[in-house]
């Protein structure tokens, strides 16, 4: 086969379609590029008992079936399937791969063509760490979890930073999680927000927010614009009132930690001592500021209380008229 030939798409073999993410927007952007430019990059298949097997370019055959076309431009490599996929791993053509991409085809060569890691990282130009850390995504993510970011109803960041660590601490609370948000969509924002609150809750917390993680973060979000409307009403007064009161608990708390330190501490601690001892100067002369009234000190001097040095005296003579 010569390189960019025109191939009917029902000669092409989708072998690997379930290792790939699916991007409805991507392949619309897609679309719209070959329909006005053409197909620029064509899509790589290997040769594997008289089968073409694509190992790259599923958006793009994607692409071109929703133009309803029949054929695809279509570059073939003569190697073996296992090194082809190798291949699309080593070098990002038109597109770099999500994590889970990569998981997802590097668990089809391990399984599949019976690979081992150490193999898998010296023909793909990698290390076995990579290898190792790669398959790791797959662990903790039951099926359900794999066909939703297929899907596109949920991104590879949430799926490897939220409900993969929630599966492998609770695996029922995940799946509920996902068919909670599978009936009322969170955004990734919203599922942060949410799970930074499930980490530090007590279980009977925990129940409700699994069950409820839209009402959760509804009410959030309720209670934000409430504390934003009480700020702009208290105004520069309340506001400092309310600052100074948290301060004044947390300096509390500062102390007894500090209490309990010995000499010699070390450096980066040491620094940060010597910063927040600066800062706190600085506060500590705003409130003698507004707190104190000496009447018995020329107010021109209180306003620098760092101090001017020597001044003469106002009722003094230059000191040309004293020469």
């Amino acid at each position: 086969m010569d390189t960019g030939e025109h191939i009917d798409l029902h000669r092409l073999e989708l072998r690997y379609a379930s290792a790939r993410l699916i991007d409805s927007r991507a392949v619309e952007r897609l679309a719209r590029s070959i329909d006005e430019c053409g197909q620029l990059i064509p899509c790589i298949v290997v040769a594997d008992a008289q089968q073409l097997v694509v190992v790259d370019g599923y958006r793009r055959i994607a692409a071109l079936r929703r133009l309803g076309r029949d054929t695809a431009r279509v570059e073939q490599w003569h190697c073996d399937l296992g090194q082809g996929l190798l291949n699309v791993l080593a070098r990002s053509r038109s597109r770099p791969f999500a994590a889970l991409e990569e998981a997802l085809l590097l668990r089809e060569l391990v399984s599949g063509l019976q690979l081992s890691q150490r193999e898998l990282a010296s023909r793909s130009g990698r290390d076995v760490s990579w290898v190792q850390r790669r398959l790791q995504l797959l662990v903790a993510l039951p099926d359900p979890l794999l066909d939703a970011v297929r899907s596109g109803e949920l991104s590879s960041w949430a799926a490897t930073r939220i409900f993969a660590p929630l599966a492998r601490a609770n695996t029922e609370h995940a799946q509920r999680l996902l068919a909670a948000v599978h009936s009322t969509p969170l955004s990734t924002r919203e599922l942060r927000l949410w799970f930074a609150h499930y980490q530090g809750a007590q279980q009977c917390v925990r129940e409700r927010l699994v069950s409820h993680p839209r009402l959760f973060v509804d009410s959030v979000a309720a209670r934000d614009e409430q504390r934003a409307s009480q700020r702009l009403g208290a105004g520069p007064d309340g506001l400092a009132l309310t600052d100074l009161r948290r301060l004044e608990g947390f300096l509390r708390h500062v102390r007894k930690r500090l209490l309990a330190l010995s000499d010699p501490i070390p450096e980066p601690l040491a620094l940060a001592c010597a910063r927040v001892g600066r800062a706190w100067r600085a506060v500590q002369c705003e409130l003698t500021r507004l707190v104190h009234d000496d009447s018995d000190r020329d107010r021109q001097q209180r306003a620098h209380p760092e101090g001017p040095g020597p001044q003469r005296a106002r009722d003094q003579p230059p000191a040309a008229a004293v020469a």
